[in-house]
């Protein structure tokens, strides 16, 4: 039957193999698409919430994004998760005013409790993606110690299952390497002790203490930590010591940092072939170092490359740099440094120096960034989604990239849908999946907008 004069025919509806590949085709650095599109309809929610779409986003996009940061600032109007994406995001992180971030890696945070908020300290394990959350256990020698005599503690969380990716480790088994200094105050003719423990999710105990005796302390209260390979731990203090936690060996040792002067900061990050690498401040330059061993010599430090911030930031966030720029963040898996300055922070990505302008407020001390693909978590119950058949996913996939193409273009070049209710995608709204309530049951033709702007602009262009 004919549309009737003056309106236009809705277009075929889309198979759902078709939806879900160009749902993986929206950027993985603005989770605020995805978001929206989940709550369309039980099916689309369904499909982005669907483990094999998760598995599906590193083999289409590569590296993970930087989704925002954690950081310990009092401030209450600066949220507890800060976003870096192209469009508002925001995930419900635990609450700054009772837990402090000391580390996010392959899709977990790992916290301790703030001394003032409760009388005995606390960890949890914080899933940003998922929301899930776990208490751990404190160890022994950690919690039975006099709380004036600990320094402060960092811990290192790591995912534990056996050969995995961790493109989709969330709920898996973790692992956590937690260190803390415990300071002889008392007694000047005391050593500092150093100690080191693993935690195992999978048994609900922490392993074997492993201390060390040294004639310094170590604080890690403003530092990050570095994991290389599956059982080297590197724990910036501040002493401007590398600490070194081998854990399955259970051994710790001290590296010096390279080419130290009292007024500049170390930083540390991965090295290009995955080692120990250190970010060393110097006003406007940035020097980076990587740890690397010569024939018949101990690992000793190489400079490998010197990034210079004048060719790169604003003039202006340059003023002060000898005091007021700071380099305070290294994401791991993205290779992306964050600088604050007197501007603003910006993120810096070290291979191709491209710079962005991530938040207008500075003067953070510690940040951890947040790198993962996101995935809306499906508020409803679902069934699997049946895949397509290996013979068709060729096809699919052809049809699909050839439909988002055509339409991205033709959006770019002013081309789009008669209709005057196509939401605007790149919205600067606060996007939150919502914790209750209903999702549509079926995709109406106003619902799935989203997609249908790419539809019928591949139409128009015939």
């Amino acid at each position: 039957m004919a549309a009737p004069p003056g309106r236009r025919a809705s277009p075929p509806v889309l198979p759902d193999e078709l939806v879900e590949e160009i749902l993986l085709r929206l950027p993985p650095d603005d989770p605020a698409f995805l978001l929206r599109a989940s709550v369309v309809c039980k099916t689309w929610s369904s499909a982005v919430s669907h483990p094999s779409f998760r598995r599906r986003l590193p083999k289409l996009h590569g590296t993970a994004p930087v989704l925002g940061f954690l950081h310990d600032w009092s401030d209450e109007r600066i949220p507890n998760f800060v976003p870096t994406t192209a469009s508002a995001f925001s995930l419900a992180a635990p609450d700054r005013r009772f837990w402090r971030a000391l580390d996010c890696r392959h899709g977990r945070a790992f916290f301790v409790s703030e001394p003032k908020s409760c009388e005995t300290r606390e960890l949890l394990m914080w899933e940003p993606v998922t929301g899930a959350q776990q208490r751990v256990p404190v160890p022994a020698a950690f919690g039975n110690m006099d709380a004036d005599m600990l320094m402060y503690p960092s811990a290192a969380v790591f995912c534990a299952a056996a050969g995995c990716d961790h493109h989709g480790c969330h709920g898996g088994p973790f692992g956590v390497a937690f260190v803390f200094t415990v300071d002889p105050h008392n007694d000047d003719y005391e050593e500092y002790v150093t100690s080191g423990c693993v935690y195992s999710s999978e048994t609900g105990k922490w392993g074997e203490l492993t201390p060390m005796h040294c004639e310094f302390g170590m604080d890690f209260g403003d530092f990050s930590c570095v994991l290389v390979g599956r059982s080297l731990v590197y724990f910036m203090s501040n002493g401007r010591a590398i600490l070194e936690y081998n854990f399955e060996r259970n051994e710790l040792a001290v590296i010096d940092t390279p080419d130290y002067e009292y007024r500049e900061k170390f930083s540390l990050m991965l090295a290009e072939d995955g080692g120990l690498g250190v970010i060393q401040d110097l006003d406007s330059h940035l020097k980076l170092w990587s740890r690397e061993a010569s024939d018949n010599t101990d690992e000793q430090w190489v400079l490998s490359r010197v990034i210079d911030l004048g060719n790169l930031l604003p003039v202006d966030a340059l003023v002060n740099a000898t005091s007021s720029l700071f380099v305070l963040g290294f994401a791991e898996g993205a290779n992306v440094i964050f600088v604050d300055t007197d501007i603003g922070l910006f993120t810096i990505e070290i291979l191709s120096e491209r710079v962005r302008k991530v938040c207008d407020t500075n003067g953070f001390v510690q940040l951890i960034p947040v790198v993962d693909f996101y995935t809306p978590v499906s508020w409803n119950e679902h069934q699997d989604i049946p895949l397509p058949n290996i013979r068709d996913e060729h096809k699919t996939v052809d049809q699909a990239q050839q439909l988002f193409d055509n339409g991205s273009n033709a959006i770019k070049e002013g081309i789009s849908s008669t209709r005057s209710n196509v939401p605007a995608m790149s919205s600067g709204l606060d996007d939150r999946v919502p914790p209750s309530g209903d999702i549509a049951l079926e995709c109406t033709d106003m619902d799935v907008a989203l997609l249908y702007h790419l539809y019928e602009a591949q139409l128009l262009k015939r």
